[in-house]
C-alpha cells in the first residue's frame, strides 16, 4: 500500500459541488467525512481490515446525514452515489488500497 499523502489540490466531490441541488454546507459534511478516512489511511501503515472499518465508519456518518439533505429539499440519490464513488474510488487507487468500491461502500442506503 501507497503511504504517500492526498495531493493538495485533490478534488472531493466534484460532482456534487458543482450541482445546486445539493446545499454547499451539506456536501462539505460529506467531504469532512471522507476526509477523515483519509486523514486515518496516511498516518501509515494500515491493514485492509483497519481501512474498511475506517470506510464503513465514513459511509456510517455519510448516511446519517440523509435526513438533513430532506430537510434541505436535497437527498443522497445517484448523483451524489456516483459522486461519493468517485471520489472514494480515486483514493482507493491513490493509495493502492485493495478494496472493491462496492465492498468500501457497503454500508451505504443511498
Amino acid at each position: 500500500m501507497n503511504n504517500a499523502k492526498l495531493p493538495g489540490d485533490f478534488k472531493y466531490l466534484p460532482d456534487m459541488y458543482a450541482d445546486q441541488y445539493f446545499p454547499g454546507f451539506l456536501v462539505d459534511k460529506v467531504k469532512e467525512a471522507i476526509k477523515e478516512a483519509v486523514t486515518f489511511i496516511e498516518q501509515g501503515e494500515r491493514t485492509g481490515v483497519q481501512i474498511q472499518d475506517a470506510f464503513d465508519q465514513m459511509t456510517v456518518k455519510i448516511n446519517n446525514l440523509e435526513d438533513e439533505f430532506f430537510e434541505n429539499e436535497s437527498e443522497l440519490e445517484t448523483a451524489a452515489r456516483d459522486s461519493i464513488g468517485e471520489t472514494v474510488q480515486r483514493i482507493i487507487q491513490h493509495f493502492e488500497i485493495d478494496i472493491d468500491i462496492e465492498e468500501a461502500l457497503r454500508q451505504r442506503e443511498w
